[in-house]
């Protein structure tokens, strides 16, 4: 067995959560490669490493002086290194730091250094080789990630070497300029690092023991996840169910890796695995709900648009023209609804419907604004008939009004509309209903 384990910020936010790590690590020599994330929040007053790099660096932007929150930096990391009794100096980092600020070294490269330096920590408290990933996480010239080259390098220095820690967050264009993924992509590092590798199992250890069934800010307390498949966790996150960065699930799917959340703070709970398929059903009907407010709803009327070819691809058009992208698309015989986030539609609605008109000649446009979308999903709902009626049901007795409700062709999700003012309501309706009383 091989494992690759990252850590969140949360993690490694201090010398006595890097001992907590490391206690993690040793307790199981498959754990051999590691993927670090920058220091996060130690309290909730507290700011995370990479946003004082942020702002640090809009200090160099403004030609101002940014030695003073840059030391600040260097006090955060030499605190966990003294922590720790490492014999350990940043000293020549800082220096280079500075440098490389002062000749403008790019946005990238200063939010990047998060990880860079608590790499190093890293693999000094553990005796494990350091690898910057600036060397083996591969960008194109236009900034796109390069699978299959990054692959290709990373596979080979890592044969190389036993034990390794790997930085998060960041690799290099061909010109060698670093180049980072967005907020949160430690978690992509993590799974490149486990295709490259071929690990049995890619361990993200966070702050939270793996996916719930809701949002805990809604329900209280809410079920863990057991197992869940890649493409369920795609429906849940894209609905705002958000543990793990959306884009870490495509290196470890194409190569059948399975993911294991754990919560470094208990060690001992179970998490969540994300597999690609399991014929373990789920312990509830569904597996999951999650949703997001802020949508508008526009609703087209034609007589006869079933038979109008070309009608749907007209009315897309419109929305293409104004550059807005579409949420979801429910549809009937002679009608057609389209959702759009709410804050990027309105101050193009007018532009759009009248575009609308033009292009695919409507009998009428109605919108409709403050909804809510909420997706239901589960593998089990294949196997367990009147799933929708059940919905329907729950939320009638919550007196909540369903604006819309449509159900995937994978059977694998359904699509409930509701205003947002019903948006909490629905959702724990839909909780007691399958988890809570399991009718």
């Amino acid at each position: 067995m091989m494992k690759v384990v990252k850590f969140g910020g949360s993690s490694l936010a201090s010398a006595e959560q890097f001992a907590k790590v490391g206690k993690i690590i040793h307790s199981d020599k498959e754990r051999k490669y590691v993927v670090p994330s920058a220091p996060g929040k130690r309290n909730a007053k507290d700011t995370k490493v990479t946003d004082m790099l942020y702002a640090c660096y809009a200090l160099v932007e403004a030609d101002e002086d940014f030695r003073v929150p840059l030391m600040k930096i260097k006090d955060r990391y030499d605190a966990i290194i003294n922590g720790l009794n490492l014999k350990l100096s940043l000293e020549e980092e800082f220096k280079k730091i500075t440098e490389n600020f002062k000749n403008k070294a790019g946005i990238d490269y200063a939010a990047s250094r998060g990880e860079y330096l608590n790499g190093i920590i890293m693999a000094a408290y553990l005796d494990y080789e350091f690898v910057d990933a600036a060397e083996v996480i591969l960008f194109d010239k236009d900034g796109n990630f390069d699978a299959d080259t990054t692959n290709k390098v990373l596979a080979g220095r890592l044969a190389k070497l036993e034990r390794a820690v790997i930085p998060g967050f960041y690799g290099a264009m061909p010109d060698g300029t670093v180049k980072t993924f967005s907020r949160g992509g430690s978690d992509i590092t993590g799974s490149i690092v486990s295709r490259a590798v071929q690990a049995d199992c890619y361990e993200n250890w966070t702050d939270v023991s793996g996916f719930l069934v809701a949002d805990p800010r809604i329900i209280k307390n809410p079920q863990p996840i057991k197992t869940i498949t890649y493409r369920e966790l795609r429906e849940l996150s894209y609905m705002g169910a958000s543990v793990l960065h959306e884009e870490a699930v495509f290196p470890v799917r194409k190569a059948g890796i399975p993911i294991h959340i754990r919560n470094t703070n208990a060690p001992e709970d179970e998490g969540t695995w994300i597999v690609e398929s399991t014929c373990q059903q789920s312990q509830y009907t569904i597996t999951g709900i999650a949703g997001k407010k802020g949508f508008v709803s526009v609703n087209i009327d034609k007589d006869m648009m079933n038979t109008e070819v070309g009608f749907g691809r007209k009315v897309l058009s419109a929305f293409e023209e104004n550059g807005i992208s579409f949420e979801h698309m429910p549809s009937g015989i002679d009608t057609m609804t389209i959702f759009v986030h709410q804050p990027e539609f309105e101050g193009k609605e007018q532009a759009v419907i009248s575009a609308i008109h033009r292009l695919a000649n409507p009998d009428s446009i109605e919108l409709e604004g403050d909804l809510g979308l909420i997706a239901v999903v589960g593998r089990g709902m294949k196997s367990n008939r009147g799933t929708a009626g059940r919905i329907f049901s729950a939320l009638a007795h919550a007196n909540v009004n369903v604006k819309m409700i449509d159900q995937g062709s994978s059977e694998l999700n359904i699509i409930i509309g509701v205003s947002n003012a019903d948006f909490e309501d629905a959702i724990r309706a839909i909780y007691d209903i399958f988890v809570e009383t399991q009718l």
